[in-house]
């Protein structure tokens, strides 16, 4: 039996210690909007009558607002990334 994109969004949700509130927060930093009721659906048993089969598209936002979430915005092309000062400049200060 395959895993479906609903049982993949629960397990990272249980994984993650994430309630919906995170969940809808999350889908927000890549300006996808959804509602709490709109999310329980696909947390729901299959057969439920309110049950609804998460799509692609969804998993996927949700999968890149988790990247900004846990890593934090990427950097603009040609912004230097901020780097540490080496061993040797570190020394050089003392």
């Amino acid at each position: 039996m395959a895993l479906t994109n609903n049982d993949i969004f629960k397990k990272l949700r249980v994984a993650l210690k994430l309630r919906d509130d995170d969940i809808v927060k999350i889908l927000e930093l890549v300006d996808f909007r959804i509602s709490k009721s709109e999310l329980g659906a696909f947390f729901r048993n299959e057969d439920h009558p309110k049950y609804k089969n998460c799509g692609d598209q969804i998993l996927r936002n949700f999968l890149n607002g988790l990247v900004i979430h846990l890593r934090g915005p990427m950097p603009k092309k040609g912004d230097k990334p901020k780097s540490t000062p080496s061993t040797s400049q570190r020394k050089e200060r003392k």
